[in-house]
């Protein structure tokens, strides 16, 4: 069975991640995009990754355009998009599909872990999984929950 450190996910940079990278921190991974209703939610992981890193939390952002075609750019866009409209300083990995037989690997042993009220596949943009610090998935939060709401139950694992 694979853990959540066994695999790696590609940076906007193209750099090879090893999530191991991140063992022994609590983690938010959410699948992003641009172009969403629930883009602002932006705001709030940063702000979160902000106030809680230094007690060791991330948020790990995967874009996705799997969902209404909300993705559209490339990484340099992305990148230009989180950094000048949200200031997003958490790590931001390449565009991803998170459904589906081209799913990436780390979305299926996710969605494996935490099925949602509507079964295992991710319905929408900025669906939420709560890491904890031993790599088990421990929650699983539709894209409706703000960041915000997060932050007593992040704290707990902390």
């Amino acid at each position: 069975m694979s853990a959540i450190y066994d695999f790696t996910a590609q940076s906007l940079a193209g750099e090879e991640v090893p999530l191991k990278r991140f063992e022994g921190q609590v983690l938010l991974i959410v699948n992003t995009a641009s172009a969403c209703g629930f883009t602002p939610q932006y705001k709030g992981l940063e702000q979160l990754h902000r106030d809680l890193s230094p007690r060791g939390f991330a948020v790990l952002g995967f874009p996705c355009n799997q969902f209404g075609a909300q993705e559209p750019g490339d990484a340099r866009q992305i990148e230009a998009f989180c950094e000048t409209k949200f200031h997003v300083t958490f790590p931001m990995f390449a565009k991803i599909d998170v459904n589906g037989s081209k799913a990436h690997p780390l979305y299926e042993y996710l969605r494996r872990e935490k099925t949602g009220l509507l079964g295992s596949s991710i319905k929408w943009n900025f669906t939420k999984f709560v890491v904890d610090r031993s790599g088990k998935v421990v929650g699983r939060h539709a894209p409706t929950v703000a960041p915000e709401a997060l932050r007593r139950e992040i704290e707990a694992l902390l």
